[in-house]
């Protein structure tokens, strides 16, 4: 058995430490400003070194630390991921590419066609991280106004035709959203590997499709008890339909030698908190993000405040964007806190840190070879799935 270790690429930039959330000075997020990095003014003109570089540092730097792939992810902030992942394909050698995107904004021929193209062109490292959008001024950036449940549907109907296409054969549809006359990919496109799904999600909704898509129902960190009755409902709905869906879990981590300085950087990181910035972000109709919130105390007398059990932090996203949950401890801790989730049936990690470039490194080297080489036995949420071609291997 093995266990899957993405890391996430930074595409809208990023921070030099979570000391500086509110300054993204790397990456191009915020233009050509003093002390902007990738790319830098120095002596009154550009360096040279984009943007595009500082991600495929990201990316070759994960690689390297035993990751078997990076998550790119899709928001109105952030690069488009097809073509990033395009772009960091000739700067990786095994490296899987996690592409974010919202099925409702590509025609599911033309979305076969170019996940096809990509599969040939890098030997099958595509991965879909399918997510069906949050609603509020977010969903409103697309022009898209279709309702919660419906998005869900149509993100169904998408993989339905996708999936139809795949192999080459004539495809008839005509469905709700989408409809095909005799779609097929050309021989040279057809019968390449299909791209795992990780699907995201928190309500009914969301759990349905993901029962009958998902390769890995992916979720932000929970309490660990919460994660597990989300699990028991995925796997529940997905087993009459003959189906074992495998589990993923993304996290924020800050690690250190001891856990005094690993609370030291959230404490420098306090200094920014912001919690109507955290409130904006979880405007629309997300079943998950309101799920995060309801953890979130309205009374706050310091960070510790957050630790909702031991080394589980929910005040990320009242310092930066993203997540709210996250690790923070000593490399040994965070290490056996990522064990107790393999027990609950987590099968792939997608990992965080900021800056992505150094913790990359420092998670890779620190971290990982501190996992028990076998995941303890599963608990009654039954037996979980691996990847045997994972790069890290955890037998």
């Amino acid at each position: 058995m093995s266990t899957d270790f993405y890391w996430r690429i930074g595409m809208e930039g990023d921070h030099a430490s979570l000391r500086t959330p509110r300054r993204y000075n790397r990456g191009h997020a915020n233009g050509y400003g003093p002390g902007n990095i990738a790319p830098a003014i120095r002596g009154g003109e550009l360096d040279g070194y984009g943007y595009i570089d500082h991600i495929a540092a990201v990316a070759k730097a994960s690689e390297s630390a035993g990751f078997l792939g990076g998550l790119l992810p899709s928001f109105p902030v952030t690069e488009d991921p097809w073509a990033v992942a395009s772009a960091l394909a000739r700067e990786t050698t095994t490296y899987k590419f996690m592409v974010a995107f919202q099925p409702g904004f590509l025609h599911p021929v033309q979305a076969a066609r170019m996940s096809a193209s990509l599969q040939r062109a890098t030997g099958g490292r595509l991965v879909y991280n399918i997510i069906s959008g949050g609603g509020g001024p977010a969903q409103l950036w697309w022009g898209d106004k279709v309702d919660h449940d419906d998005r869900y549907a149509r993100t169904s109907e998408f993989l339905d035709v996708l999936r139809g296409v795949w192999d080459g054969d004539p495809y008839h549809h005509q469905g709700r959203f989408y409809a095909t006359d005799g779609a097929a990919l050309p021989p040279g496109l057809a019968g390449q590997p299909f791209p795992e799904v990780y699907f995201s999600g928190s309500s009914a909704a969301a759990v349905g499709a993901a029962g009958r898509h998902s390769d890995y129902y992916l979720s932000w960190l929970e309490p660990f008890a919460d994660l597990r009755a989300k699990f028991d409902g995925v796997r529940a709905h997905a087993e009459k339909l003959g189906r074992t869906p495998k589990f993923a879990v993304r996290i924020d981590v800050v690690a250190r030698h001891t856990e005094e300085a690993a609370w030291a950087e959230i404490e420098k990181g306090w200094a920014f908190v912001d919690r109507d910035a955290a409130n904006r972000a979880a405007q629309g109709d997300s079943v998950g993000a309101a799920r995060i919130k309801g953890w979130v105390p309205e009374n706050i007398t310091g960070y510790r405040d957050l630790e909702v059990q031991p080394n589980v932090w929910c005040g990320f996203s009242l310092i930066r964007g993203g997540p709210a949950f996250g690790l923070v401890g000593s490399y040994e801790q965070v290490a056996q806190r990522l064990d107790e989730l393999r027990e609950l049936g987590v099968d792939a990690f997608i990992l965080a840190g900021n800056p992505h470039l150094e913790e990359a490194y420092r998670i890779g080297e620190e971290v990982l070879p501190l996992l028990q080489a076998a995941p303890p036995p599963v608990t009654p949420l039954g037996p979980s799935g691996g990847q045997k071609d994972s790069r890290l291997l955890i037998p």
